[in-house]
């Protein structure tokens, strides 16, 4: 591979999203697998091929009027993310939770549910303007603090109204999904005390009463070290993973250190593609701007302190676990955390953040972007002369 200090190539990408040619209702949009047989052929028959995504955040302020979705700046993220490569762009909205024994779902945040509906809905209407495909996210924010897959209302009662809060709260944003044309949905994130437990099957019900409100394509954002044990995967369409895997146990690890633990990731979630015999999509991957970020990915950077901040090692981390994953077939492709709907917003995190805007991280981004993936099929004839040959992330 060529070294990261390389002279590298910026892939023109034809924009040929014409508004006026959106080809009708936002309905008609939707890839209908609900036509199809969820457990298996949806993904291949929808003929989507390989996913490169973006998340791109909410700004979680309320003190921050007209920066947020549907804003004339998420605009503009639209259009940064599309000149990037990116085809996809994953859009959270969230919903609050009180603390980890809550029994019910605030769809309120930052602004009252409705205005959140129509901005999320401007939102989706600015991705497709970019010809880009969105993944909508519906997410929940545990108030108190605590992490969501740890939530537990404790009792038989507890549990029945915490799911049939959830199930109107999911099922809101299933219709916006629908109404707005959004491309896939996502059912849950990282809801381990749920989907991995005896109390699974009604999470399954509530995946079922989803298919009759939205009609395109499911999936739902296991934590990587519970997806093994995520009973519902029958259920989706495609299994979405937040792949915030660690790629080594050393600090300062090489580059080929990197790589083979991102070999080793694809090498059981390669097992996991089989035995469901569904594709796997990163719904999530992302490493903070810091020394050793591949060591601990899911420490979260308002926590840390005495930062050392290292461009490199967070670009390095992408190419570890991308690079590996090029030619599986059962790789649906990804998405990185993330950016936000104000491109320019440097108050959403610190310095030593996920976000790869600007940073060394990106130009890997581009690559991994402009490769070529066994998941786009084979490769079209001449394809080298539109685009970069990059089959290996990491050459740019």
């Amino acid at each position: 591979m060529a070294s990261r200090h390389t002279t590298f190539v910026l892939i023109a990408v034809v924009l040929a999203a014409d508004s006026t040619s959106r080809a009708g209702a936002a309905s008609e949009r939707v890839l209908r697998a609900a036509d199809l047989e969820p457990s298996k052929t949806a993904w291949a028959n929808s003929e989507i091929g390989m996913v490169r995504g973006i998340t791109i955040g909410p700004i979680e302020s309320s003190l921050h009027p007209e920066r947020g979705y549907g804003s004339e700046l998420s605009g503009r993220a639209m259009k940064e993310t599309r000149r990037l490569g990116a085809t996809w762009v994953s859009i959270t909205p969230f919903g609050r939770v009180w603390d980890l024994e809550s029994t019910g779902v605030d769809p309120t945040f930052e602004a009252p549910f409705q205005q959140n509906r129509e901005s999320v809905t401007r939102a989706i209407e600015q991705a497709h303007a970019q010809g880009l495909r969105v993944l909508l996210v519906p997410h929940l924010w545990v108030e108190t603090g605590g992490w969501r897959a740890l939530i537990d209302p404790k009792t038989d009662d507890g549990w029945r109204r915490w799911a049939a809060s959830y199930r109107e709260f999911l099922l809101g944003w299933a219709a916006v999904a629908r109404d707005a044309g959004a491309d896939m949905l996502s059912v849950g994130v990282e809801l381990r005390s749920w989907v991995t437990t005896t109390r699974a099957p009604s999470f399954s019900a509530i995946i079922d009463d989803v298919r009759t409100v939205y009609p395109g394509l499911l999936t739902y954002a296991a934590n990587w070290d519970d997806v093994h044990q995520t009973v519902i995967l029958g259920d989706l369409d495609v299994i979405g993973i937040n792949a915030f895997y660690p790629l080594t146990e050393v600090e300062n690890a090489s580059l080929a250190k990197l790589v083979a633990g991102g070999q080793g990731v694809a090498d059981k979630l390669r097992d996991l593609a089989t035995a469901w015999e569904k594709p796997v999509l990163f719904t999530e991957i992302g490493y903070t701007t810091r020394r050793d970020p591949a060591l601990r990915p899911w420490e979260w950077p308002d926590h840390m302190s005495d930062v050392v901040v290292d461009e490199g090692a967070q670009a390095d981390a992408y190419w570890g676990l991308l690079a590996p994953l090029v030619d599986e077939s059962w790789f649906a492709g990804f998405f990185v955390w993330r950016t936000y709907a104000d491109p320019d917003d440097m108050s959403q995190e610190a310095e030593w953040g996920f976000s790869p805007r600007g940073k060394e991280a990106e130009l890997v981004l581009r690559d991994a972007f402009a490769a070529h993936w066994a998941g786009d099929g084979e490769r079209p004839l001449g394809s080298a002369i539109v685009r970069e040959t990059a089959t290996r992330v990491g050459v740019y």
